[in-house]
């Protein structure tokens, strides 16, 4: 069984950073796109960024040239390295695992198609 367990998520003001963890342990592989996934209180989740099993980023436009997504594979950990935030990034933010080395793209880019396993999340709040 697959498990995800993010953390690193908390408070800062508009400008801050924060690193976001997410261990996997289990049966898996490391060469499968994983994803980070946001959703703010009354919307719906979002894609914010995939890395897939060759290690090449996606980034969701609200987001390009300002969170970098990368992997340990030997430690099994997902980051989401988070700078200069705003407030529009307040929400949870999951991570999650494909069962395919490759992302969905075309119309399903930065969606969560094929995405099987999700973590509980971490929090994130951002203030002006």
């Amino acid at each position: 069984q697959v498990q995800l367990v993010e953390s690193g998520g908390g408070s800062v003001q508009a400008g801050g950073s924060l690193r976001l963890s997410c261990v996997a342990s289990g049966d898996i592989s490391t060469d499968l796109c994983m994803g980070w996934f946001r959703q703010a209180p009354g919307k719906e989740r979002e894609g914010v960024a995939a890395i897939d099993g060759a290690g090449k980023t996606f980034y969701a436009d609200s987001v390009k040239g300002r969170f970098i997504i990368s992997e340990d594979k030997a430690k099994k950990i997902l980051y989401l390295q988070m700078n200069s935030l705003k407030p529009e990034d307040t929400g949870m933010y999951y991570c999650a695992r494909t069962g395919s080395a490759y992302c969905p793209a075309g119309r399903y880019y930065m969606t969560d198609r094929g995405f099987h396993y999700w973590g509980q999340g971490t929090q994130v709040a951002v203030s002006s």
